[in-house]
């Protein structure tokens, strides 16, 4: 290439790999460049090349590794991690590999399937690791208990973070599809909100605050936020409640921003002071995901242990599993809790307890009713009648 030429090749290669790197998250992406500098010191101790070029069986030079970031030695904390965590470092060094067009490391030349060497060592690393802690869904108790609280509140933080509850509950919503932060997490904001009164159309922002306060429906539409189609719509009517409602949640929302001459990329978690962002001193200027798992936790803290878990046991994240299992238990079809919180797989089924009291209570009769019955013999099976009495058929 001439120089003009070889330039501009290079500009584009870079804007290239700039593009790719952002097709994972911030965090995802600083974690793989740790990482590979882990994995280069680590090499270069061995004395060798990190893309092991001149190495034919890869696989122990990865073991060696696994072991040593399992158990501390080279995991960025220093401290032993879990077999999952392990799994995160092979994959970002393999995953480097491949970005270069280098072949992936765990695998032999010309195989699909990961070595058998590294598979195992998994495997049994994952079952010395203790059991996942899984948060558990909080019931309605506690959401009925901080909606009562914020209506006697006169602090707006306390009110619009009982909303924002209320919002991620009904809709199943991840923390960074409803909080409010800084980081490239795409809360839903005023421009996703679309609300009806029947099938007429009321804008948000331009609508009367009487319109709003009669909407029967609301709908939020999916932009950027994670599993969610672009430009997909997922709407709710009113749930009858005068403030468990998602109708009238995000109308509260949708009435405080405005208030506020809030713009439409406004996220609804945001607060204001009339001169500033911060609503109160001492108060969070943004309903963050540990506003909502405090609020929950004090809730659950107060309400005591008659709902069967510590407030320990809940965050930000339990609202989506909440969803989830009350459809659950309101005997709605899996696949349709599937739709509603976006889920492609069945990683659904890790967010429904069966600890829930309800769902359980009538097992173990139905199993009695329905454990009693015969089957159909096949041609091995002599008839009954055929027998001479009390003689067993000796086993083949």
């Amino acid at each position: 290439m001439d120089a003009e030429q070889r330039d501009r090749f290079l500009s584009d290669l870079r804007a290239a790999k700039e593009a790719s790197k952002s097709g994972v998250s911030v965090g995802r992406a600083k974690a793989a460049v740790t990482v590979w500098e882990i994995w280069q010191n680590y090499c270069a101790d061995l004395g060798i090349d990190p893309f092991l070029e001149t190495i034919q069986d890869k696989v122990p030079i990865l073991q060696v590794f696994a072991q040593r970031v399992r158990t501390g030695e080279l995991a960025a904390g220093g401290h032993p991690i879990l077999a999952r965590s392990v799994e995160d470092y092979i994959r970002h060094v393999a995953q480097t590999f491949l970005g270069v067009g280098a072949n992936d490391p765990r695998k032999k030349p010309g195989e699909k399937d990961i070595d058998f060497r590294i598979k195992r060592l998994q495997a049994a690393w994952k079952k010395k690791d203790p059991p996942p802690n899984r948060v558990k869904p909080v019931p309605i108790q506690v959401l009925r208990f901080l909606a009562q609280l914020a209506s006697e509140s006169s602090l707006e933080s306390t009110r619009a973070t009982a909303d924002m509850i209320i919002i991620a509950f009904f809709f199943l919503l991840r923390p960074g599809e409803y909080i409010d932060t800084n980081s490239e997490s795409t809360p839903f904001t005023l421009y996703d909100v679309s609300l009806y009164i029947g099938d007429v159309y009321l804008n948000p922002l331009t609508a009367t605050e009487a319109q709003l306060c009669a909407a029967t429906r609301v709908t939020l539409t999916f932009t950027t936020q994670k599993n969610g189609v672009r430009g997909e719509v997922i709407g709710l009517s009113r749930s009858g409640d005068a403030t468990l409602c998602p109708v009238l949640a995000i109308v509260r929302r949708v009435l405080y921003l405005r208030r506020h001459d809030a713009p439409p990329a406004t996220p609804l978690a945001r607060l204001y002071k009339q001169d500033g962002l911060v609503y109160h001193t001492g108060t969070p200027s943004q309903i963050t995901s540990k506003s909502i798992t405090q609020a929950l936790r004090q809730a659950v803290l107060l309400l005591g242990t008659d709902l069967g878990f510590r407030p320990s046991d809940v965050s930000a994240r339990s609202l989506r599993a909440a969803g989830a299992n009350a459809l659950l238990l309101s005997n709605v079809d899996t696949n349709i809790i599937r739709l509603i919180g976006r889920w492609r797989s069945d990683e659904m089924l890790r967010y429904l307890h069966v600890q829930a009291a309800p769902l359980m209570q009538h097992y173990a009769q139905r199993m009695l009713q329905g454990g009693e019955y015969t089957l159909l013999p096949n041609e091995h099976l002599v008839p009954q009648q055929l027998l001479p009495a009390r003689e067993l058929v000796p086993l083949q």
